[in-house]
């Protein structure tokens, strides 16, 4: 395709560079297109030169002592091995997972299984190559009908109930899937034997899927998530993540190490132990590692006294944040990122702040690594930030002086937190033991931007008022974060960075 000369050296600098985040001025479509297929046909025509597959042979040889992989491709590993298929990983004796806390997510995704558009035109593409491309534009016709009509019963709901009954599959349209299913068996039958079994075995996947709809087949929770273009993905996930990893990991037998900054949530691993199917195990101990960070020093915890109760999405919550944001980002001289937990919110307070901060600012959508990048050249901007910018980028010295937190972490309702509430006699009992451990794992995640080495000093500032002196999580708040000094005034915020600040910072 057309690109401009940056984008086509950028592309081309992978032919020797494997790290994406390192290359610059890569287009989004390409950066998207980058990646191992979820096949290898045995019969690609580059698969003796094939890099990946060489370091897959080189990684399996004996002199190999440590393995490194994503969770991913443990757990896919781990199931192979369940089923008796040729292992991914050698042989190995003991198990460290870092970042443990996205375990279960990561064995939500490899223990379930989902159906979309994208995963439609690929495989009538592959079926294409197979000289079947007949079946193939009937896939996609079935499969483009269904979503229609999805879409059209959806776009008839009510604003007050459109947003929880988006997740289930309506009653209306299951004549349809009904339809899709049987025609999906009838062409099985007269594939089978007719195109390679991967291809086959993706398409018994799919009427498989969506027989577990029709059924509504408890093993699963089940439900429509919506892709980027706003069309429905069919979405099974497994209610049984921990029985899980009991069996495919921990009832191996050999020893396992489970680290994280945030696998405590409150005062505990209560709630680790039982994501992870660890609740029962008796051969478990725990440690805590306190921080080498000298947060009672170099850290300062705001939390507004004037913080008010805002109607959600209201003109007066936008104005209130904008209020306070301002007021921060000008006491600490720029250095800032502000998190949000919502796109439209975040959108919405940089658009009225556009011409009152005298500072630079970026906005990053998902997936901008630009923008970051750009963020870390600046020496004084503000970057709003939302989505994966809460975990795992790191921004070291004066860069993030300022971290604002502006809502509480709180999980968005979705069908699997629906299910797992089932599992709770009273609303009560579920939001203790379930909602908030999450929200305090993800605040401390986000916490974890302001101090990155040991000569960091920041303000953490929290403008939810919930999290205020009468606020219902304030207590809960506090136990997730360490101990830092207090304060409820903007003039206390200025006097810390004045007295934590050299000169050159505000230059």
């Amino acid at each position: 395709k057309n690109k401009n000369q940056a984008q086509m050296e950028a592309l081309k600098s992978l032919r020797h560079n494997f790290d994406l985040d390192s290359v610059h001025n890569l287009s989004g479509f390409d950066r998207r297109l980058v990646c191992v297929p979820k096949f290898c046909p045995r019969e690609c025509p580059g698969k003796a030169g094939c890099r990946y597959q060489k370091y897959l042979d080189v990684s399996k040889k004996e002199e190999v002592f440590i393995q490194i992989c994503n969770h991913n491709y443990l757990l896919a590993d781990a199931m192979h091995r369940m089923n008796e298929y040729r292992p991914l990983l050698a042989d190995y004796r003991a198990l460290v997972v870092d970042e443990a806390h996205k375990l279960p997510e990561a064995a939500s995704q490899m223990d379930g299984r989902s159906i979309g558009r994208e995963d439609v035109q690929e495989i009538s593409y592959f079926l294409n190559r197979e000289h079947k491309s007949s079946e193939g534009k009937r896939l996609q016709d079935w499969f483009n009908t269904l979503s229609m009509e999805i879409r059209k019963d959806q776009a008839g709901m009510g604003d007050d109930i459109a947003g929880k009954e988006n997740f289930y599959f309506p009653a209306k349209c299951r004549s349809s899937l009904e339809q899709v299913r049987g025609n999906l068996s009838l062409m099985l039958k007269r594939l089978a034997g007719n195109v390679p079994y991967w291809i086959f075995r993706r398409l018994e996947e799919m009427e498989e899927l969506f027989g577990w709809f029709l059924k509504k087949d408890t093993r699963y929770v089940l439900f429509l998530q919506p892709d980027g273009r706003g069309d429905p993905v069919f979405m099974a996930v497994s209610r049984e993540i921990p029985r899980f990893l009991q069996d495919s990991l921990w009832d191996r037998g050999f020893p396992s190490i489970l680290t994280s900054g945030t696998l405590k949530a409150g005062n505990g691993f209560v709630r680790t132990r039982q994501m992870t199917g660890l609740e029962k195990k008796s051969r478990v101990r725990e440690c805590v590692a306190e921080s080498p960070f000298c947060y009672r020093e170099n850290c300062l915890l705001y939390i507004p006294e004037n913080l008010k109760a805002t109607l959600k999405g209201s003109r007066e919550e936008v104005e209130q944040l904008a209020g306070q944001i301002r007021d921060l980002v000008c006491s600490t001289f720029g250095h800032t990122l502000v998190l949000f937990t919502s796109y439209t919110l975040m959108g919405n307070v940089q658009q009225l702040l556009r011409d009152q901060i005298p500072f630079p600012m970026v906005q990053v959508w998902r997936n901008s690594q630009e923008e970051i990048a750009r963020f870390k050249k600046m020496e004084n901007a503000v970057l709003f930030a939302a989505g994966s910018c809460w975990e795992g980028v790191d921004f070291p010295g004066d860069m993030v002086s300022s971290l604002i937190i502006v809502k509480l972490p709180f999980a968005v309702p979705d069908p699997i937190h629906e299910a797992q509430r089932e599992q709770y006699r009273s609303l009560e009992s579920y939001i203790q033991n379930v909602v908030v451990p999450d929200m305090q794992k993800k605040l401390r995640q986000g916490f974890g931007r302001a101090i990155r080495t040991e000569q960091d000093t920041c303000v953490v500032s929290i403008l939810d008022h919930r999290a205020a002196k009468k606020g219902k999580y304030r207590g809960d708040v506090l136990d997730a974060l360490p101990k830092c000094q207090m304060a409820e005034k903007i003039d206390e915020v200025e006097d810390f960075i004045r007295s934590r600040k050299v000169e050159r910072y505000y230059s």
